[in-house]
């Protein structure tokens, strides 16, 4: 008699597409921030400028987008350019965004230590998923 045959093994979740979705969360949730800074406009600077405006919804939209690009290899860079983004426009255009910016430039640098932590882990087959 032949022993039975063992079910293939399902493969073993990717932690950086875990990753990945927070990345997504958190431009999301950076873009609801920006588009709330449109209620606050008219109480600084020149007030709520037509080229205000815009430049914040533009800058929510684009965030909205590259959530959804966060699966591209591309999608990571595509996040920061767009951080670098709304804090040069805090200078040029609209100030609150340019502290909105910084603040959430810390959340990215965290995220960003985060993502290099779970890599190590995965490179020397620490990570639960990875144990047999």
């Amino acid at each position: 008699m032949t022993a039975p045959e063992e079910p293939p093994r399902p493969a073993p979740p990717d932690p950086m597409k875990g990753i990945r979705g927070v990345f997504a969360a958190t431009l999301v949730l950076e873009a609801i921030v920006v588009l709330l800074a449109l209620l606050v406009l008219s109480k600084f600077g020149d007030g709520a400028t037509p080229l205000g405006v815009t430049v914040i919804v533009v800058i929510a939209l684009l965030m909205i987008v590259a959530c959804g690009m966060q699966r591209r290899p591309w999608g990571l860079g595509l996040a920061l350019g767009l951080q670098v983004v709304t804090i040069v426009c805090g200078f040029l255009f609209v100030p609150a965004l340019g502290w909105m910016g910084g603040v959430f430039l810390l959340v990215w640098i965290g995220l960003l230590l985060m993502r290099r932590d779970v890599a190590q882990k995965m490179a020397r087959g620490e990570l639960p998923s990875q144990r047999s």
